[in-house]
């Protein structure tokens, strides 16, 4: 199996979430508690690196993991599947604004412009992503939590490099800190988790495919294949997760992001793809 086709995969199953999450009648801290539970285990078993060179390092990677996964979760069950991954998707913004703070990195004018157009497509989404569904109850407050999603997992995705650069060779740190993560959420969501609602028999078949397929399966095909490709060139790949999660919950539960929305989640995208391959043909060069 090629890379390509692997970091393929790898978005296809991330993409799965939002439709999932929505169908599965847990409450949010019962699915992210046993999500991240099955997740670490199957991340642990799939990916032998992941149970060495755990650190106070992995450690503090895994706290920005668990708080973007929490927050997605509950986000998932405020407000579109759509409004969420766009507004994930925003996390460049953030990794623009923290890579000289954290990792000393300089920023171009290049990037202010991108940070400037992720801008407009993020007040987009708020502005026209409050359309209500029966598996959307209170999107501004969904929204809040996802945007705040996208600002964790920037942290997470800035910790990876920090971990590289400590010296972290191959995946085998970047699996345990989201081995790691997984833990954490489950230690943080298991008390609201209580006492466990005995559920149907489907309930408990998503979340055992959140954790398995979704998160397990997904970071084995991602850890696979990202030493394979350019990271700018997986970064379109995985593109195709923000693409297919609004027509997983389009299909699954008839949610249908507004005009202004889509218009940020379109905005939104393009940057990023333009980004990039900008970046690609710059280091081409």
């Amino acid at each position: 199996m090629t890379a390509r086709l692997q970091l393929v995969l790898a978005a296809l199953c991330f993409s799965t979430a939002g439709a999932a999450i929505k169908w599965c009648a847990f409450g949010p801290s019962q699915i992210a508690a046993i999500r991240a539970l099955v997740a670490m285990l199957a991340i642990l078993v799939l990916i032998p690196e992941s149970r060495h060179r755990w650190s106070w390092r992995v450690g503090l990677v895994g706290v920005g993991y668990a708080a973007a996964g929490v927050l997605f979760v509950f986000a998932n069950k405020l407000t579109t599947a759509a409004n969420t991954v766009f507004l994930q998707a925003t996390n460049p913004l953030f990794v623009v604004a923290l890579a000289p703070w954290l990792l000393k990195e300089r920023v171009q004018a290049a990037d202010l412009a991108f940070m400037s157009v992720l801008t407009v497509g993020l007040t987009l989404l708020f502005v026209g992503g409050q359309r209500h569904f029966a598996t959307a109850p209170d999107p501004v407050v969904g929204n809040v939590l996802a945007a705040g999603s996208a600002v964790a997992w920037a942290f997470t995705v800035t910790g990876y490099r920090w971990l590289a650069r400590q010296g972290g060779a191959g995946h085998g740190p970047i699996a345990a800190a989201a081995a790691c993560g997984n833990l954490i959420v489950f230690l943080v969501c298991v008390p609201g988790a209580l006492p466990f609602a005995a559920g149907r028999a489907v309930d408990w078949v998503i979340v055992i495919y959140l954790g398995v397929f979704q998160l397990g399966l997904a970071y084995v095909f991602l850890s696979r294949a990202i030493a394979r490709v350019p990271a700018l060139e997986a970064s379109l790949f995985l593109l195709v997760e923000p693409v297919l999660s609004p027509v997983w919950a389009w299909l699954a539960h008839g949610e249908t992001p507004g005009p202004l929305a889509a218009l940020g989640g379109i905005v939104i995208l393009t940057a990023t793809a333009l980004k990039s391959w900008r970046d690609t043909a710059v280091v081409a060069a």
